[in-house]
């Protein structure tokens, strides 16, 4: 029931150019299609509850009652109760650390002046996590007939990296989602998606291939038209609540808080958790007050290399359809901002007041300690367990050293060696190992890769041709080989000679989406070969399985890629226990425990996409033609 990635790019093509010419009209159509959505449900509802009646009425009056009377009632009972427990949707709520108004005022009244301004309803709470983002969330406390409890949900290290001007340029675009009829009819549309999921779920989990084929049809047509049109949709509320945002904090100032947020969460995820984890080479326990340092990082001006970097990654970034929201340029080019590297590398200033501290007053501090002890607390066993780790690799490196003073390493101790060198001492140290290791294999990929951005690092040209070797070798370093070089070259004003990598780095960024969206998913039209494992490996992974009691049958097979064909895929396909009674929260908790459990407890070969065969039988018979598929069955299940 999926379109194909080329066909829905098209689709969402054509989609965006209506949306842009006729918005207005292009709700409308969107509307239908949702009305459309409900009419069906209800008509089968309808016809199904009348049948239903029918054949009671025709059973209270008959002198008998046949099979195929009691088979009908059970056929139309199952219906009902699938279709009526789909259409009843509830939302968890969403966690965090409730704020309170007597607590936090500031927070509060902002929220509720740009909540007056745009027209948007109160919030009934205020949650902050960990995250750096911000975001709001209606639960409906009814399922689709409504009666929304609002929650606002904001990232302390955001708050923390945000000036009060442009966190205020964050709310009003978050609020935004939320002013006049914008959140009804959106939160209309978001519940329509999520009940097609609820009954094509529930449908799947009560194993009749029967009540499938009544939705089949429809939904083959309408499930993909419905999720491109919703798509865009979703897009476009992106662009509305930007200006939504512009005309409560003006245009430069929303520009600022965008260019700002893209650059310092790629900053905190990629530069200041890496060091922090570093410090695990030396430390035994994990620092103690992290969201302090976090609030440090963020008040010191950080290193311009880096802001460079991220800045020029967020700007050359290009929208695409594996997410509603629209890049960094196609943003700032919406809200008429024209950005200027060089001009934007200004806004990286050192804050002085952030807007946790403005919003957050005197409860900043027990806020800060006690999410620095959360953090502490949920990271010290694992913490412990890498220092151990890397006091091994310490010492397997002292070990090497002393070896390679007798004798030559093979390549395998030599590349060993030149990566630990270069993790525990640095560049300057491992530059010889790893010319020694080129000079005996001049097709190392790890050593020309790692060797190519150590010279690009020391603004040396030749480092292009290391990692140019290193590619040739390696497809998988592709993309963040061309970047790498990109980089160097627009440093050095080669600009003509960077977009040609960049273009290439882009390329294969596609083939690599198609690929994962590729292997993230098994569908009717797929085909199968034998998985080619050793008998010992399958013998070992069967008494691995046999340790789970509900498993039933279990299939092994390869799948046939059309991207990378070269990086098998094998698919373990299971089918388990499970009772019709099971809510279908119940059912998806239970598969991804399952899941997740195979994946962590055992040994599997390589790259394993793992498949739940329950909902799909049609699927177990096309595996069951595979010859040697079927590597576990259950004792006494045929």
């Amino acid at each position: 029931m999926a379109f194909k990635q080329e066909r829905f790019d098209r689709l969402i093509q054509k989609l965006e150019v209506f949306a842009n010419k006729q918005p207005h009209l292009y709700k409308l159509h969107v509307a239908f299609l949702a009305t459309l959505g409900y009419a069906y449900i209800f008509l089968v509802l309808a016809v199904t509850l009348a049948l239903l009646v029918g054949i009671i009425f025709g059973i209270l009056n008959a002198q008998s009652i046949s099979n195929l009377s009691l088979t009908g009632l059970l056929f139309f009972l199952t219906l009902t109760f699938v279709l009526v427990r789909s259409l009843w949707i509830s939302f968890p709520p969403p966690t965090g650390l409730p704020l309170q108004p007597q607590d936090v005022p500031n927070l509060y009244s902002l929220t509720n002046e740009i909540s007056s301004k745009l027209q948007a309803p109160r919030f009934h709470h205020i949650l902050l996590t960990n995250d750096f983002n911000a975001g709001v969330f209606q639960r409906p406390r009814l399922g689709l007939l409504g009666w929304q409890q609002n929650y606002l949900i904001v990232g302390l290290p955001l708050m923390l990296a945000l000036p009060p001007e442009q966190f205020r340029a964050v709310l009003a675009h978050e609020l935004g989602h939320l002013s006049g009829n914008h959140s009804r009819f959106s939160g209309w549309i978001y519940r329509q998606r999520e009940t097609w999921y609820r009954i094509v779920k529930g449908l799947q989990q009560s194993g009749h291939e029967i009540l499938l084929l009544i939705f089949q049809l429809f939904l083959i047509w309408y499930i993909p038209f419905f999720n491109a049109y919703s798509f865009v949709l979703a897009r476009m509320n992106e662009y509305e609540a930007d200006r939504c945002a512009v005309d409560l904090t003006k245009e430069q100032n929303t520009a600022k808080a965008l260019i700002n947020f893209e650059v310092k969460s790629r900053f905190i995820e990629r530069y200041f958790w890496d060091s922090i984890y570093k410090q695990v080479e030396t430390q035994i326990e994990p620092p103690e007050m992290i969201y302090t340092a976090i609030q440090q990082a963020f008040a010191q001006r950080i290193n311009e290399e880096i802001i460079s970097t991220c800045l020029m990654e967020a700007l050359t970034e290009k929208t695409n359809n594996t997410d509603t929201h629209p890049c960094l340029r196609d943003r700032l080019k919406a809200l008429g901002y024209i950005p200027n590297f060089q001009k934007e590398l200004a806004i990286f200033v050192p804050i002085e007041i952030s807007a946790a501290q403005e919003f957050l007053g005197d409860e900043l501090e027990k806020i800060i300690e006690h999410f620095s002890q959360v953090w502490r607390e949920k990271i010290s066993t694992p913490w412990r367990q890498k220092y151990a780790e890397i006091q091994k690799l310490i010492v397997t490196l002292k070990d090497l050293n002393c070896k390679s003073q007798k004798q030559q390493l093979t390549l395998e101790e030599a590349s060993q060696q030149a990566f630990l060198t270069f993790k525990f001492e640095g560049e300057e140290a491992v530059i010889p190992l790893l010319q020694e290791i080129i000079h005996r294999d001049p097709h190392h990929a790890l050593a020309n890769y790692l060797l190519g951005q150590i010279f690009l690092n020391k603004q040396d040209a030749t480092g292009i041709e290391y990692i140019e070797r290193a590619i040739a070798q390696d497809s998988s370093i592709l993309r963040e080989g061309c970047q790498i070089i990109c980089y160097f070259l627009k440093e050095q004003g080669k600009n003509n000679e960077a977009k040609s990598y960049q273009e290439r780095a882009e390329n294969y960024g596609k083939l690599v989406l198609k690929s994962q969206q590729e292997r993230s998913t098994l569908k009717k039209d797929d085909k199968f070969e034998p998985h080619n494992i050793s008998d010992i490996e399958v013998k070992k992974l069967r008494q691995q399985l046999s340790n789970y009691s509900h498993l039933i049958t279990a299939y092994l097979v390869q799948k046939n890629l059309q991207y990378f064909p070269e990086k098998p895929l094998y698919v373990l396909a299971v089918k388990r226990e499970f009772s019709f009674l099971e809510g279908s929260h119940s059912y998806e908790a239970d598969n991804s425990k399952l899941v997740n459990s195979l994946l962590q407890e055992n040994e599997l070969p390589g790259n394993v996409f793992i498949f739940i065969l329950n909902s799909h039988l049609s699927m177990e018979k096309k595996l069951k033609r595979i010859p040697n598929s079927m590597i576990y069955q259950k004792k006494g299940k045929k």
